[in-house]
């Protein structure tokens, strides 16, 4: 019972967390949108650029900040004992959202991961613990994690 309460408490707080998400981005579609036709000139000119690394790393920098934010409110509100399935899970989800098949094995996961330990203040025994853990011991991926910790401001 306790595992399934867990289990809701943190599919609703990845709910409501994703639709503060949704909404802002809403509000920055908008704006950009604004932009856009006023700028579509140059839009025209330049349409290849739709098909560059540069596109492609916003949309990887998006999917990074998710990871981020919601493994800092996944931190904050989980208890000693966390349950990394239901993290895991998250993630998941996240990575299906963006089209991202491979999350497991993907960098920006765990740089990610780290820039949301970063930013819920996770520090000593209890940041190695979350390291070691959401990478499962992979010493790749936690020095993915720890890139991503230190790159965190």
């Amino acid at each position: 019972m306790c595992l399934y309460s867990d289990y809701l408490k943190h599919t609703i707080i990845y709910w409501v967390f994703l639709s503060a998400v949704v909404v802002i981005n809403g509000c920055t579609l908008l704006a950009s949108s604004v932009v856009s036709d006023s700028s579509k000139s140059i839009s025209d000119s330049t349409s290849s650029i739709i098909s560059s690394p540069s596109s492609i790393s916003g949309k990887s920098k998006k999917y990074q900040n998710e990871v981020a934010d919601y493994t800092m409110a996944y931190v904050k509100s989980s208890q000693p004992g966390a349950n990394y399935t239901s993290f895991l899970k998250g993630l998941s989800d996240i990575a299906a959202e963006e089209g991202i098949t491979n999350w497991d094995q993907d960098s920006l996961t765990y740089l990610g991961i780290g820039k949301g330990l970063k930013k819920a203040n996770v520090e000593g025994i209890a940041y190695e613990t979350y390291k070691k853990n959401f990478a499962k011991g992979d010493s790749k991926k936690m020095e993915e994690i720890q890139d991503g910790y230190e790159s965190e401001e």
